[in-house]
């Protein structure tokens, strides 16, 4: 071995201990964070987005005083360039004013629901008979993700049911559900079998070419949702407005034979809880559907075996909702902590304002806001010397379609369709955001990117007491860092504690402050603020995977 080659040896040995040492986190920092972070300010800030402003439907008039109100405390807060900025045009907000349903005969019942976002009103109180006419029949999926055959199956049902026989009615839009005994308790924490799933690398499979247009997705709610999280934002628009025209041609039909609402079941859940999203289109020119109103499952199973039983039963219901066509355009809240050194380099912290409108938006996703403004609160607070700036935003559209993220990222960043970039691209050191519930910090996920699985490690050693360990190189589908990492930048969503996100309050009437875990939220923010603080200050930025390609030419 020669002395120049162990000469060369040395100097690369001494370079990687110190490119090791730079990862070291700063324990007098995390201690003061930590601190801070007990103060347990998240809680209050999560009050006031929940129970005073909640829920906050995209565009609604919720989501505009939720905004107003995050963005007055980031100025109060001493954030520089405060701003709602506006991330493109998403139509017309939705806001439900009234709701009332009983069952009146073959005995008094009040029901338990709740009317879908975007769907019309009764005009005050009506009294109708009930119908069962469901589109699909008991466990039919085949339809739910693929156009072709939802739009065959509309067709078949539009001329069953045509010609006045079901004017005047009510009707039971799905069929009944079956309940299996739960599997697991509801409140779930992650054990270490658990980690070990979640560590577990995905099997390896061939990726299918895009085509357009999309015509079908997965019938399955959760990887439905994974995947269309994947996709661009024309896509997505493309697919849903395809999607629409088959199901306005439904309520169209609905509207012209007179029915006066119809009922569906809730696909998950049990011991009454109540899931609503949306059933009508918030696109400002898109027809408004008759009354649509989702059940309680051990409800509408009832009424499903009434009316197979051709048991006369009659409904009372009055619905009133209200559409805002003034403020068409969609915007996030956005603020800064400049940094020193490097102030035109950015690390972003960030999480989803909107909600569904059952609840007041509590586990999705008002404790990832709270989360990040608690984290920016304890940065801004303690006055830490930062090299970059540090940006904080909370996301409208999320539940939409990840719409707030991926406008704002096409504006600063690129285009994830063409992959044209911008210069603001080269200057984004890193993104974590925060979407999966109230549960503590267990992990992050390194979204494919190896590279900075060493860098994490070291990042979460100070919470290894408090459960933060796991490092996969999984993904997590279905929320605003894969609108970053789109356009190849480094965006990276944390492992949670799944509590009852999944089994009770996700995108359900228990989504309320009374189901967030303080002590969680508090860990949550300490270790967003450490990861936050960490990237402002390392010496390089955060080290990206290539660049992804950009998708095949437009076909129709």
């Amino acid at each position: 071995m020669s002395k120049l080659y162990v000469a060369v040896v040395a100097v690369a040995c001494c370079a990687g201990v110190a490119r090791a040492a730079d990862e070291k986190p700063n324990l007098n920092v995390v201690h003061r964070i930590k601190a801070e972070a007990a103060e347990g300010k998240v809680m209050d800030h999560l009050f006031w987005l929940t129970d005073a402003n909640g829920p906050r439907l995209t565009n609604s008039p919720g989501y505009r005083k939720a905004a107003e109100w995050a963005l007055k405390n980031l100025q109060s807060w001493g954030a520089s360039n405060a701003h709602l900025e506006k991330w493109g045009t998403f139509g017309r907000g939705w806001t439900l004013d009234r709701f009332d349903m009983n069952m009146l005969k073959p005995v008094y019942t009040p029901m338990h629901g709740a009317p879908k976002a975007w769907s019309g009103s009764t005009n005050g109180k009506v009294t109708a008979e009930l119908v069962f006419a469901p589109l699909f029949k008991k466990g039919d999926n085949s339809a739910r993700g693929s156009i072709p055959k939802l739009a065959d199956a509309v067709k078949k049902y539009i001329d069953e049911h045509k010609g006045g026989k079901l004017r005047g009615k009510i009707v039971l839009l799905s069929d009944e559900r079956e309940f299996e005994p739960r599997k697991e308790p509801t409140i779930v924490r992650l054990d270490e079998a658990k980690l070990r799933e979640v560590v577990t690398p995905p099997e390896l499979e061939p990726r299918k070419p895009f085509e357009w247009p999309l015509m079908e997705v997965p019938s399955d709610p959760k990887e439905r949702r994974a995947f269309m999280s994947s996709l661009p934002t024309e896509v997505l628009w493309d697919y849903f407005a395809r999607q629409e025209r088959v199901t306005d041609a439904l309520y169209d039909f609905f509207a012209k034979e007179g029915v006066v609402a119809v009922l569906s079941n809730v696909t998950r859940g049990e011991g009454g809880v109540v899931f609503a999203e949306n059933e009508g289109d918030w696109q400002l020119k898109a027809p408004i559907p008759i009354p649509s109103i989702v059940l309680a499952p051990e409800q509408y199973n009832r009424l499903v075996r009434l009316t197979q039983k051709k048991v006369p039963t009659q409904l009372e219901l009055d619905v009133a909702s209200r559409y805002t066509d003034d403020t068409p355009d969609g915007y996030n809240v956005i603020g800064e902590i400049p940094g020193h050194k490097k102030r035109d380099e950015v690390v972003m912290l960030g999480a989803h304002l909107d909600s569904w409108h059952t609840g007041t938006g509590a586990t999705d996703n008002g404790a990832g806001s709270a989360v990040v403004l608690e984290a920016f609160r304890i940065l801004k607070t303690l006055n830490l010397p930062m090299d970059r700036t540090v940006r904080v935003a909370l996301w409208g559209g999320e539940e939409q379609g990840l719409f707030g993220s991926r406008g704002y990222v096409l504006t600063h960043f690129g285009d994830p369709v063409t992959m044209k970039l911008k210069p603001e691209h080269a200057k984004l050191a890193g993104y974590f955001n925060l979407d999966n519930g109230s549960g503590k910090i267990r992990g992050i996920y390194l979204q494919g990117n190896d590279m900075v699985r060493p860098i994490f490690e070291s990042w979460l050693s100070p919470f290894k007491d408090e459960g933060a360990t796991t490092i996969t190189i999984r993904n997590t589908g279905g929320t605003d860092h894969q609108s970053f990492d789109a356009v190849g930048l480094p965006g990276f969503q944390f492992i949670q504690d799944p509590l009852d996100y999944e089994s009770r309050t996700h995108h359900s009437e228990l989504d309320v402050y009374d189901h967030a875990n303080p002590s969680d939220l508090m860990q949550a923010s300490a270790v967003m603020a450490s990861f936050v603080y960490n990237a402002a200050n390392r010496p390089e930025m955060l080290p990206r995977k290539p660049l992804p390609k950009p998708l095949p030419p437009r076909r129709k």
